[in-house]
């Protein structure tokens, strides 16, 4: 029974795909060996022959035949009338090698081996888990998800280990199904209490860059490179991207022909808004290209207080800003710098009166919450609707309509 449960262990050993031959070998003699050493002192002199394909395996144990009367240690001695009743033909100073039962161990010492044997494989394959994977941090796997909890969904990849994507690290609209097929990139590999802890991220830039290698030919080949990724998840997402090779434009291979290359990405990233920038060392200009869609009319850096400010025409400004303020809180990420947003005064604009001029009559930190939205002068706020207003701001709609009435009051 006891070699049957051992068998069993090895089969179990055997269909381990991330341990190599050599380190099965390796433990399994390593295992026998120790429980050799505490049953007869020593192992040095056993020979151990293990067949991993049939599952099988021999002990055996080399002694050296003395006279009876000089005998001193029955472990590596053994007497001459002992050793002529395994062969007749044995003499003084020969060596006898005689096979060791399992059953000679007793239960107890074969069940501590088994689950020794067990505890060594085990802690082998997890280590081989953790060394696999975080030799593939940043890289991207593919896996199905196996359980969806309220604060992480447990995914196991293509050889049944488990992979974690905590909610913090899904794309806010992601909503999956045991069974779904999912991608994602491996962010961190850790170990806890001796287990593998493998964390995967869909929100991470990092996953963003792998898709676009994925999708992009020229990516991949080093042909084009990227700058820099900025993103909010789900929402959009900023790529500067630059050329190595004049013939190539950066920007249009990875949009691909009618938008070919980057609907995958957008798709798998729950409809994000991408915009791809060709990246250049002209800094006034790269400002201008990461505030894409809106045209910039002028603007005036300052490089050593990393701010800029940025003039455009009225009907530019909520481009600029994007919906929540998103458009120029990316454009600023991804260039470094502060961007300050102010209206380009046109002939209309010339009797308009900044909102600092309301200070004694509109609390400062409205006035902050209008700027905010890109409105800077009393005509920019009453442009806007006042359901606009209300859905762009953290602002009541009664606030909002008392501000409309002081700054209509301005010039009636």
């Amino acid at each position: 029974m006891e070699n049957v449960n051992l068998i069993d262990t090895f089969s179990e050993f055997k269909e381990l795909k991330n341990i190599d031959r050599a380190t099965m070998m390796s433990v399994l003699e390593d295992v026998f060996r120790s429980l050799l050493a505490r049953k007869y002192g020593s192992d040095e002199n056993f020979d151990i022959i293990v067949n991993i394909d049939k599952g099988d395996f021999e002990i055996w144990r080399n002694r050296e035949v003395v006279e009876d009367a000089d005998l001193e240690d029955p472990n590596t001695q053994i007497a001459l009338s002992e050793a002529k009743k395994i062969d007749d033909d044995y003499e003084v100073g020969e060596e006898v090698s005689d096979e060791v039962k399992l059953h000679d161990f007793g239960r107890r010492a074969i069940l501590a081996l088994r689950q020794h044997l067990t505890t060594r494989i085990l802690d082998l394959e997890k280590n081989n888990i953790y060394m696999k994977y975080k030799d593939r941090i940043g890289d991207i796997v593919t896996g199905e998800v196996y359980q969806v909890w309220k604060r992480e969904i447990l995914i196991l990849d293509d050889d049944g280990n488990e992979l974690i994507l905590p909610k913090s690290e899904q794309i806010p609209s992601d909503h999956f199904r045991k069974g779904d097929t999912i991608r994602a990139v491996v962010i961190k590999v850790e170990m806890k209490n001796n287990t593998p802890y493998i964390i995967l991220s869909r929100t991470s830039p990092v996953f963003l860059e792998r898709l676009f290698e994925l999708e992009v030919p020229e990516i991949f080949d080093g042909l084009i490179t990227i700058k820099k990724i900025v993103r909010v998840p789900g929402e959009r997402a900023k790529v500067a991207v630059e050329s190595y090779d004049e013939r190539i434009d950066p920007v249009g291979a990875c949009v691909g022909m009618k938008g070919s290359r980057i609907h995958g990405i957008v798709r798998e990233l729950r409809n994000e808004n991408i915009d791809v920038i060709n990246f250049t060392s002209n800094l006034q200009l790269y400002i201008s290209r990461a505030l894409s869609p809106a045209k910039i009319s002028s603007l005036k850096l300052f490089e050593d207080e990393k701010r800029v400010e940025i003039y455009l025409k009225p009907s530019e400004v909520s481009l600029a800003i994007g919906k929540g303020g998103l458009n120029i809180k990316l454009a600023s990420q991804l260039t470094g710098f502060e961007i300050d947003v102010y209206r380009e005064p046109d002939s209309e604009d010339e009797e308009d009166v900044n909102l600092e001029e309301f200070g004694d009559e509109i609390d400062g930190w409205i006035i902050d919450e209008l700027k905010a939205i890109g409105c800077d002068t009393a005509k920019s706020v009453l442009r806007l609707s006042l359901d606009d207003l209300v859905k762009r701001t953290d602002l009541e709609e009664e606030t909002i309509s008392e501000v409309i009435n002081i700054l209509k009051a301005e010039f009636e």
